[in-house]
């Protein structure tokens, strides 16, 4: 079930017919898949919840080299 919703999703994304998908794509196409689906999903889950998700930190080089060296 799970192959026939990325040949669904990658149709959608990419306005193609099922055969089309599964003629033409390839690894690469559902990586590409996954990877928009997990950005898409975190920005809506980001709007829709209470509180909002924990906002990615922007630390400084100086910062993270502090990190890595503890």
């Amino acid at each position: 079930m799970t192959s026939i919703m990325q040949i669904d999703t990658i149709g959608k994304r990419y306005g193609m017919l099922p055969s089309q998908v599964i003629r033409e794509a390839d690894t690469f196409d559902l990586y590409i898949m996954d990877a928009a689906m997990s950005f898409e999903n975190y920005h809506h889950k980001k709007a829709n919840s209470k509180n909002g998700l924990a906002p990615v930190p922007d630390y400084t080089n100086e910062e993270l080299l502090n990190i890595m060296g503890k």
